[in-house]
């Protein structure tokens, strides 16, 4: 697991420790409902009587990180920032992998179709206020197929069909070995709150 805290806020967080007066007080660093689209990665204090046997240790020059045991594959490739501005600054904290842990070649097709929708999909399509979901994966004798469900501004889209088509079906396929197609099980005659009418 590589978890980068940048020197900026290493030095902003050391600050931050040292203003507690606790002797011995750390960080704890870890994903709230990871594996999910409402994943939030979380850094906060943590005192000597709060640390948890099978925490992971990140030891860093000026103070020592604990990691929740079952947030660990969800904060792979981490970025902890500190960015200053005139209003003081702001700390950041990039986990990739907090919707969905990092799949390879062999995990199950599932997996590895939500881990291209959650990282490489979903970011897209949330600038139009929508998003896609697996919602099962069914095997055809010539490959499977996964069914998805657009939401959102997604649904009642009149470019649903080109963005299904030509972004996600071409990104998935190309991607996933076995997978040799997709299906929409979303009702696009529903245009409420559609971004493109």
């Amino acid at each position: 697991m590589t978890i980068t805290v940048t020197e900026s806020a290493e030095n902003y967080l050391a600050e931050l420790l040292a203003k507690q007066e606790v002797e011995g007080i750390a960080v704890r660093m870890f994903v709230t409902q990871p594996g999910t689209p409402y994943a939030e990665s979380c850094l906060a204090y943590c005192r000597p009587e709060e640390v948890i046997e099978d925490d992971e240790i990140m030891e860093l020059s000026k103070f020592r990180v604990y990691i929740e045991k079952n947030s660990v594959p969800y904060l792979d490739e981490g970025l902890v920032d500190f960015a200053e501005d005139r209003m003081g600054g702001q700390l950041t904290i990039k986990a990739p992998n907090s919707k969905v842990p990092k799949v390879s070649d062999d995990s199950p097709i599932a997996e590895q179709i939500n881990y291209i929708l959650y990282a490489d999909i979903n970011p897209g399509l949330a600038s139009h206020g929508g998003e896609v979901k697996l919602i099962e994966v069914v095997e055809e004798e010539d490959g499977n197929i996964a069914v998805l469900q657009f939401g959102g501004g997604c649904q009642g889209c009149s470019a649903v069909d080109m963005t299904l088509k030509d972004g996600v079906e071409k990104t998935l396929v190309e991607r996933i070995a076995g997978l040799k197609g997709v299906r929409d099980v979303t009702d696009h005659t529903v245009t409420d709150n559609a971004y493109y009418k």
